[in-house]
């Protein structure tokens, strides 16, 4: 029977449909060569991990515009079939036209992977680059998951630790707080950035949707971008860069004024660095 989904739950999944395919989405796509960077020692982790067994099918959860699905596809080369699945149609769109333009036969699917109707057994491995904290039943989704894997198929992600060891990440809200009283505050465990910050909650989850050997484990990457685009970055992404949209003229210059000054710190030169601290996530889906 299928579970009935409790009305705050779908609201929630509602509301991250709402996002991802409307300002954050956009917001991702046009910054996607600044995050690709930025995150790209998170992509070769994972890239490391999924080329550590032979896989003939991997699957990539919130694949966002691609960039870990591409570079694992380029990994292994023509020897496997490799998917992306994200609930944005901008940023699936923008991936689509990343695998054309370089010629690499990855394929794109816009849905929800908590819910899409997956072909059972058909995934080999299943990875995700900080693309599983925003489901809004993560039992259901990796239950999911673990019904699209085949026995012995291995599930590799990153994600968030603590927005307390993540400063870098709140540093725009925390500064534009008393400019735009209206920010909405974090909630924790609620879909978002940190939904996974709690490792034993992580172990339940995986456990309860019928996962085997997890294994989770922190990592401290050392993150990097153009000091350039740093204005581009706070001003677009997160809660600040939603709340702007809606800003005046004025508000938003004070804005971006104070947020990049309170920056200051991460900034070496022409370069912007940071720690991500993150959880590294192994499990496996036994018989």
């Amino acid at each position: 029977m299928e579970k009935t989904m409790h009305p705050a739950t779908q609201a929630a999944g509602d509301e991250q449909a709402r996002l991802w395919n409307g300002p954050a989405g956009n917001a991702w796509v046009d910054a996607q060569q600044t995050l690709d960077q930025l995150f790209r020692p998170l992509e070769k982790l994972l890239v490391e991990t999924a080329c550590a067994a032979p896989a003939s099918r991997v699957l990539d959860v919130g694949c966002g515009t691609g960039g870990t699905t591409l570079a694992i596809a380029r990994a292994v080369g023509g020897g496997a079939e490799c998917t992306g699945i994200d609930i944005s149609q901008p940023m699936i769109a923008a991936a689509r036209i990343r695998a054309g333009r370089e010629g690499i036969p990855a394929r794109f699917v816009c849905a929800n992977a908590q819910t899409h109707a997956f072909e059972p057994a058909s995934f080999d491995s299943i990875v995700s680059r900080l693309g599983v904290m925003f489901f809004d039943d993560p039992v259901r989704a990796f239950a999911n998951l673990r019904h699209a894997a085949k026995d012995g198929a291995g599930l590799s992600f990153v994600a968030w630790r603590s927005a307390a060891e993540n400063p870098f990440m709140t540093t725009a809200e925390r500064a534009a707080a008393p400019l735009l009283p209206n920010l909405p505050p974090r909630v924790p465990g609620a879909p978002g950035q940190f939904a996974f910050a709690d490792r034993e909650r992580v172990q339940a989850v995986l456990e309860e949707s019928g996962w085997h050997c997890i294994d989770i484990r922190p990592v401290d990457l050392h993150c990097t971008m153009p000091e350039k685009d740093l204005i581009g970055y706070l001003s677009r992404l997160g809660p600040v860069g939603i709340a702007l949209l809606q800003a005046d003229e004025e508000t938003r210059a004070r804005v971006i004024h104070t947020v990049r000054a309170a920056f200051e710190a991460y900034v070496h030169g022409d370069e912007v660095r940071l720690t991500a601290a993150c959880w590294l996530v192994k499990g496996r889906a036994d018989a």
